[in-house]
């Protein structure tokens, strides 16, 4: 699946990987700091996000307009995203464009100015990106679910941060946090499509100049799980619950397989259990899925639902009968093979976008230090029995290993195991 892979570790520190599919006209390029919230603390917490906003906003080379212009004038485009454990910038266009984009990438990542001006400007805007977290209710559940069961552990602390500490950053504070953490031994440089391995390398020699100096030591994630139910009264039109508990990680590969597993069977589309119980049969719930958020240490494994206020009270209760149904039965051959092939599916379907590839290949070397092969996620998938499900069932689904956080305009806080 991918046989024109290419990985190189620089001199600099800056770990490489390219895929190149030659019969494809365009590229994705990435560039990954392995650095989130789980490097901050509550003094500077959503700095790593804040700095993915302002990486955009301007060197001494290109203004915040031209960075833009760059780019969507060749008919590309430019974006980033934040994660609790990983920050990641990166641009697709046409393959004759790719020295543009690396060049306009490289500039921002290295000469950005941070101007006070500039930071004072986009704290408003960050500010009204958490207020939108706020307002929607489905985001702001999971948002407090994780806070709530990692209390005491970094990935408690929110991607986005605090109105304080957003108000609050400054150049110097900005400036430092990156000479901390955005060293290139942090740095890998990803690209699939239709590129060349040397062309990569020769674009890092001309335009990855600055030396970023060591990265400091990464926090680790001591896994702390805080077993306590939050009700969050809010003025809602539905009830929106999230129940779960912590699972394994991406370290633990065969482990977080079967917890995958699990999750497909569970509330992973239109032919799992809770969906075919809850909503087809009961017809009380637009939304309700299993989910399986994962770190390299730990994941959230758990279920998700949002419903009218008179439905929630059976919609739990049906939620609970499932549950005890995948503890005290074996599932059944036929089920579990779906479960496999629906889990493969996705993932190969996934992989005809060249963003999700080079996404794919630098998570994998930032998590493994290497680029696991779809076929070996595959023969993981295929290894996984029905005793596995059982038993993964029985721990992680036993009531009291679930928290819950329920936001309603009604207290459904003495709500318990069905």
């Amino acid at each position: 699946m991918l046989k024109n892979l290419e990985i190189t570790k620089l001199p600099n520190g800056i770990r490489v990987i390219t895929e190149r599919i030659p019969y494809v006209d365009s590229f994705s390029l990435g560039f990954l700091f392995d650095v989130g919230a789980i490097d901050e603390d509550v003094d500077n917490n959503g700095i790593s996000h804040f700095l993915e906003h302002m990486f955009f906003k301007g060197t001494a080379k290109r203004s915040a307009k031209r960075i833009s212009d760059d780019i969507e004038s060749s008919g590309g485009y430019l974006n980033a995203f934040t994660t609790k454990e990983h920050t990641c910038f990166y641009g697709r266009g046409l393959s004759k464009n790719l020295t543009k984009t690396f060049s306009v990438l490289a500039d921002m990542l290295q000469n950005s100015l941070f101007r006070e001006n500039d930071i004072r400007k986009e704290a408003g805007v960050v500010v009204d990106e958490l207020y939108d977290i706020e307002d929607t209710p489905e985001e702001l559940v999971f948002e407090k679910f994780e806070s709530n069961i990692f209390d005491g552990n970094p990935l408690a602390l929110p991607i986005i941060g605090t109105e304080d500490n957003i108000k609050g950053f400054t150049n110097k504070q900005l400036s430092d946090y990156v000479d901390k953490y955005y060293g290139f031994d942090n740095l890998v440089i990803a690209a699939s499509g239709n590129v060349k391995h040397k062309r990569i390398l020769e674009l890092i020699e001309r335009w990855m100049v600055k030396d970023l100096g060591k990265t400091a030591k990464k926090r680790t994630a001591t896994v702390l799980h805080n077993v306590q139910d939050i009700s969050l009264v809010k003025d809602v039109q539905q009830t929106h619950m999230v129940m779960g508990c912590p699972s394994f990680g991406f370290g633990d590969t065969e482990n977080r397989t079967r917890v995958n597993i699990l999750n497909q069977i569970l509330g992973e589309g239109s032919s799992s259990r809770l969906f075919q119980r809850v909503r087809e049969r009961n017809g009380i719930a637009y939304q309700i899925n299993s989910f399986l958020n994962s770190f390299y240490e730990i994941s959230t494994f758990g279920v998700y639902i949002s419903t009218n206020h008179s439905s929630f009270e059976k919609a739990y209760r049906l939620i609970f009968e499932e549950f005890e149904k995948l503890k005290a039965k074996p599932v059944g051959e036929k089920e579990l093979k779906r479960a496999k092939e629906y889990l493969k599916g996705s993932i190969i379907m996934s992989l005809e976008s060249t963003t999700n590839r080079m996404i794919r290949m630098a998570q994998s070397m930032l998590y493994f230090d290497r680029v696991k092969s779809v076929e070996e996620t595959c023969r993981e998938i295929d290894a996984v029995s029905n005793t596995d499900i059982i038993d993964l069932a029985n721990k992680l689904l036993a009531p009291e290993n679930l928290s819950k956080v329920i936001i309603s305009s009604k207290n459904f806080s003495m709500l318990s195991a069905a």
